[in-house]
C-alpha cells in the first residue's frame, strides 16, 4: 500500500518458500477501490493490522528479553498461520532458519540457538527440522504475555 501512495517502497520481500505473485497496476487498484468500497476497507484494515504488528514488534524489541521475544514471535507466527489453516495449538511447519529468526528479532544466531534450547529445556517449545511444536502452549503464552487481540482476527476481511 505504501508504494501505491508514495510510488516507492521502503523495503523489499524475500520469500523463503514458493510464492505466487501478480503485478497490480496502480490505476486498476484505485479504480477497484472506487467501484468496490468494501475492497478499499479490507485493504485499509490489512494495512492497519500490519502497522499494529510493527508496533508490537517495536515494543518487543524494547521491553522483552530474548526469551520472551522469541516466544512472542513464534506464537504470533502460529496465530497468523492458523487463519489460513496452517497451524494448530500443537504447532506448525516453519521454514525460517535460525539466522532468519535472529535477523527478525534483533539477536545473534548464537543467541537464537541458546534461546531455542532454553525454551526446549523448559518444556515450552521445540523448534527442530523446520517444525515448531508447542509443548506447553499456555506456559508459552504466559511467558510471552501474548495477547493476539492486536492481530484483529475478526477484521472486515475475515467476515
Amino acid at each position: 500500500l505504501r508504494s501505491v501512495l508514495f510510488r516507492t517502497a521502503d523495503h523489499n520481500i524475500e520469500p523463503v518458500t514458493l510464492v505466487e505473485a501478480s503485478e497490480v497496476i496502480i490505476t486498476d487498484l484505485l479504480e477497484a477501490f472506487a467501484n468496490t468500497p468494501r475492497l478499499a476497507t479490507a485493504v485499509l484494515w490489512a494495512a492497519s493490522r500490519d502497522e499494529a504488528m510493527v508496533v508490537e514488534h517495536l515494543v518487543g524489541i524494547g521491553r522483552r528479553n530474548a526469551l520472551e521475544r522469541m516466544a512472542h514471535y513464534l506464537l504470533e507466527f502460529g496465530a497468523r498461520l492458523k487463519l489460513v489453516g496452517l497451524s494448530t495449538k500443537e504447532g506448525y511447519d516453519c521454514p525460517l532458519s535460525q539466522d532468519m529468526l535472529a535477523d527478525a528479532l534483533g539477536l545473534s544466531a548464537v543467541h537464537v540457538n541458546r534461546v531455542l534450547r532454553q525454551l526446549r529445556e523448559s518444556g515450552l517449545l521445540t523448534f527442530q527440522k523446520g517444525h515448531v511444536t508447542f509443548d506447553d502452549f499456555d506456559g508459552l503464552v504466559a511467558l510471552a504475555d501474548f495477547d493476539k487481540d492486536y492481530l484483529d482476527h475478526d477484521g472486515p476481511l475475515l467476515r
